[in-house]
């Protein structure tokens, strides 16, 4: 059965995006980008909150026709593009590039989607991440800590009395000072 892997980048100090949703902090570099689009390219889908897939879809449609654009950014458009996508929204009314929109978590239906044969499916947006987290919906965590602290803004994790146990499985240092920490459910 594939697996749903949270991949997200986060401040050192816990925070997904700055007060006012600003990521201009995020360090990606061609290394890192190189990395990310490695590990996508094998999955089986993105599972994405609307805002998270309006963001992306504000960008990466035309990315890969734009020179200014770096190698690894136009080959991630063309990744984003092809990939089944997943949007959760209750008012999203149509979307383009190879997406359903699905209205709402119900965890018998992504176990389901989780059955089917394909890559793993990776699950981005911090709102519809912490859906699946409160339905212990995610496998594993794939977190990217950016050498920064912005000290305040949305936290990666919300507030909760589940205590999950985890074992890491990796842990990889970037040149840019990015380091991922890959952590899977303790059997």
């Amino acid at each position: 059965m594939r697996k749903i892997i949270l991949m997200m980048s986060v401040s050192l100090d816990g925070f997904i995006e700055g007060p006012e949703r600003q990521i201009d902090w995020h360090r990606v570099d061609d290394e890192l980008h190189r990395h990310f689009n490695d590990e996508l390219r094998s999955m089986g889908g993105f599972l994405e909150g609307r805002v998270t897939y309006e963001l992306m879809a504000g960008v990466w449609p035309t990315a890969d026709a734009d020179p200014a654009n770096t190698a690894p950014m136009r080959e991630f458009a063309r990744i984003w593009l092809d990939m089944p996508k997943f949007v959760f929204s209750r008012t999203l009314e149509r979307a383009d590039w190879n997406t359903t929109i699905v209205r709402d978590v119900v965890p018998e239906e992504i176990r389901a989607l989780k059955a089917r044969p394909g890559g793993d499916l990776v699950l981005g947006g911090p709102d519809l991440a912490a859906t699946f987290l409160r339905h212990d919906l995610v496998d594993e965590f794939r977190v990217y800590v950016h050498p920064v602290l912005i000290g305040r803004g949305k936290p990666l994790f919300p507030s909760s009395d589940a205590v999950v146990p985890l074992r890491l499985t990796e842990s990889r240092a970037f040149g840019n000072g990015v380091v991922l920490l890959r952590y899977e459910r303790a059997a």
